[in-house]
């Protein structure tokens, strides 16, 4: 099972990164896999840490990949980093294995100090569609333009039955950024 997160590292100077990641846990570990080559690789491997932020606001996910809303960071309580200012919580994380490979290396984290910020207020099928849409448009060069269309018109049905503004917000910029990737391959307006 892979959960969504917010992952926050630093480099050699201490400047942020800040990025989506499915993660996943094995027993008290949490398990990151970033593609090589990667700053979020590159940072943890040099740090030896992480921040894990979970938050409900899906204008993170939209945001980061569309160059909007920067976030507001706080310096971590027991690692060097920050975690995200407005999320409901976050775990700071030590790395203790790095299982190799060629594509996506499993680096294996434990918590030092987690702490809840905010109570979770429930689900909404938009905030879930706006994520599916997310990890779509962080692999438009992987993927064929035809499963990307076909699965943003089905992910659209909940948007239109459940969103709220940050879920509406967010869509419109995923939405834009696909069609501007589209219209660049092709020379063509999108609309």
């Amino acid at each position: 099972m892979i959960f969504e997160t917010i992952i926050t590292s630093v480099d050699a100077y201490n400047k942020p990164h800040v990025t989506p990641f499915g993660i996943r846990y094995e027993g008290d570990l949490i398990v990151i896999s970033p593609f090589k080559p990667s700053t979020t690789l590159d940072n943890i491997l040099a740090a030896k840490c992480a921040v894990m932020n979970l938050t409900d606001d899906v204008r993170a996910f939209a945001g980061m990949l569309t160059g909007r809303q920067p976030l507001a960071l706080l310096a971590a309580s027991k690692v060097k980093g920050f975690r995200l200012a407005d999320s409901l919580a976050h775990a700071e994380l030590e790395l203790v294995d790095v299982r190799d490979d060629a594509t996506r290396p499993q680096l294996i984290m434990k918590k030092v100090f987690e702490k809840t910020h905010k109570s979770f207020q429930g689900f909404n099928r938009a905030q879930a569609a706006v994520i599916e849409l997310a990890v779509l448009t962080s692999r438009l060069n992987r993927l064929p333009k035809e499963k990307v269309m076909s699965e943003m018109t089905y992910l659209k049905i909940a948007i239109d039955k459940t969103a709220g503004e940050r879920e509406l917000e967010a869509w419109s910029w995923l939405v834009e950024k696909i069609e501007n990737f589209y219209a660049a391959q092709s020379g063509e307006n999108f609309a």
